[in-house]
């Protein structure tokens, strides 16, 4: 199965939701949080800079747990509405 390109509003969806994560990790080291998540560093990383811009639920899901953030608040704030935001 092929997977269809990645709009630009996916991307900028993608690249918010890193920005949002990495806002509530606040000062906490990646290890912390990536350890607390139960995955690597460097999924972490590539979330929180929005070069993987659609991770799986689970992987979110355990990244929001993490640095307290609940993920109603993390919907609310990468809803397609914020994603408009960026561009404008």
């Amino acid at each position: 199965m092929v997977r269809p390109p990645l709009s630009d509003d996916e991307r900028q969806r993608g690249e918010l939701l890193g920005a949002v994560l990495r806002a509530a990790r606040g000062d906490r080291s990646m290890v912390d949080i990536a350890a607390a998540a139960g995955i690597s560093v460097e999924t972490l990383r590539k979330i929180e800079r929005g070069r993987v811009p659609t991770p799986a639920f689970f992987t979110v899901a355990a990244i929001a747990g993490a640095v307290g953030l609940p993920l109603e608040n993390l919907l609310a704030r990468t809803a397609p509405e914020e994603v408009g935001k960026l561009t404008a």
